[in-house]
Parts: C-alpha cells; structure tokens; sequence
C-alpha cells in the first residue's frame, strides 16, 4: 500500500470517528460561545481595552482559536486509543512507516480544528463588520493554527499509553497555552515573566494572526507569525517521530514472569 494510500485511509477513518462523537463537537463550540455570551457580557462592561471597541470584539479572535485548540489537540486522543486496542500496530506494519501515519494523524487533527473555529468564525458579523477578504485571510489563518495545535497534541500522545494519562497530560498543557496566549485578555498587563513565556507560546501567534486578519490591531507582525507558526509545524512533527517508539509503545508493556520450574 502506498504512502498516499495509507494517509487518505488513517484520515478518512480519524474524520468518521471524530464526527460521530458529536457530544464532543458540541462541547467543543459550545465553550467559546459561552465565554462569549456569559463572561464577555460581564466583562464587555468592566473591560476596556486600547484600539478596539469593546472586550468582546477583542476575545473574539480568541475564541475562535479556543474552538480550533481544543479540536486540534483533543483529537490526537486517537493515536492513544489504537496504540490501547493494538491498531495502530496494525498501521505501522505497513510500508509507509511511522512519518506517514503521524502526518495523516496531523492532517485529521488539523480539519478537526479547522471545522471547530471555522463555525465560530463565521459568526463574526454578529460581534463587528468584516470583509469578504479579511474572512479569508482569517481562515487562512486558522488553518496554520489549526495544524500547530494538531502536532501540539500528536507531541503530547507520542509518548503515552493510556488515554488516562493522555486525559491528565492534555489539561495540563492546554489551559495554560490558552491562558498565556493573550486569547482572553491581553499580554501585555502580564508580570514580565509570564508576558515572556506568552511570547515563546506558539499559540500566542496564532491568536495574533488571527486577530489582525480581523483587522484588529497586532504584537507582532504577519510574517513573524507565519514563520512561528509554520516553524512549529514543521519542528513538532520532527520531535514527534523521533519521540514515538513503535516497538516498545505500540502496546502496553506486559510483566514479564519467571518461566515455571519444569522439575517442579
């Protein structure tokens, strides 16, 4: 079976599953519209914040991210539930090898997470007016963001075994990628020290391409969120495959017991 073969048939399959667990998708695009509805109303009244006209058309970028984040990472509990049930296996027996399997996972997670903050996206005429081209440099945006959550969340299943662990891990490193990304409020009231781990945080940049796409204003500039974005892509997928080990974490590890004593 050919590489191509092998990556239209893992993602084929990885969509399916995704798309039946509709509690799931639910969840995932109910969260920002609460944080909207509910905590943006509250705060829409309180917060001021410089160059836009209210807290809730600043979130907004945010949450659209919130929704591609969550998508994007949380899918990658896939390769965690066939290294379990012994699938995945299966899939490194064939020749397209571990590379192949680990793009077509990231190409799944991405469409997850793109589908999730595409639906929040377009709701954006209802926050503040946008153009037809700001629309589509926002979903190009959200496509770069959407992939660097996917490898964000492969980095974090590589390595594990069990979706227990994967369920404790994720949260861990999820919330504060969120939380220090500048998604909710801005970074730049923050302590010095976590105003610059905000500014290493990969999903510091797509929030910010997203919400220049929007017209609203930027930290940073397009081509430096481009680049670190792409750039985490590319590094993630690398660290990925070195980090996954086929042979000793395909399935969980068995204890070994002592051979009984024929003479007995």
């Amino acid at each position: 079976m050919s590489s191509l073969a092998v990556l239209q048939a893992i993602v084929s399959r990885d969509l399916a599953r995704a798309f039946r667990q509709k509690s799931r998708l639910l969840g995932g695009l109910a969260r920002p519209f609460m944080w909207l509805l509910l905590v943006g109303a509250g705060y829409n009244a309180i917060a001021r914040v410089d160059g836009v006209e209210s807290y809730r058309v600043f979130v907004f970028p945010g949450l659209v991210v919130m929704a591609t984040l969550f998508g994007s990472m949380l899918t990658a509990i896939s390769t965690v539930y066939d290294r379990e049930l012994g699938i995945l296996r299966l899939m490194l027996a064939s020749p397209a090898g571990v590379p192949t399997v680990l793009v077509s996972r990231t190409v799944a997670a991405t469409a997850v997470g793109l589908f999730q903050g595409a639906v929040i996206l377009l709701c954006v005429p209802l926050v503040v007016p946008v153009s037809v081209t700001q629309m589509l440099a926002a979903a190009t945006a959200l496509l770069l963001t959407a992939a660097m959550s996917a490898v964000l969340g492969l980095l974090v299943a590589s390595p594990l075994r069990s979706v227990e662990n994967f369920a404790g891990v994720i949260n861990v490193v999820l919330f504060p990628l969120l939380f220090l990304s500048g998604a909710l409020y801005p970074t730049a009231g923050m302590p010095v020290v976590l105003r610059a781990l905000a500014r290493i945080n990969p999903v510091s940049y797509g929030v910010d391409l997203v919400r220049s796409a929007l017209g609203q204003p930027a930290e940073f500039s397009v081509a430096r969120s481009v680049v670190v974005l792409s750039g985490t892509v590319l590094a993630g997928l690398a660290l990925a495959v070195f980090l996954f080990d086929p042979e000793q974490r395909s399935l969980p590890k068995l204890e070994r017991r002592p051979a009984a004593d024929p003479a007995r």
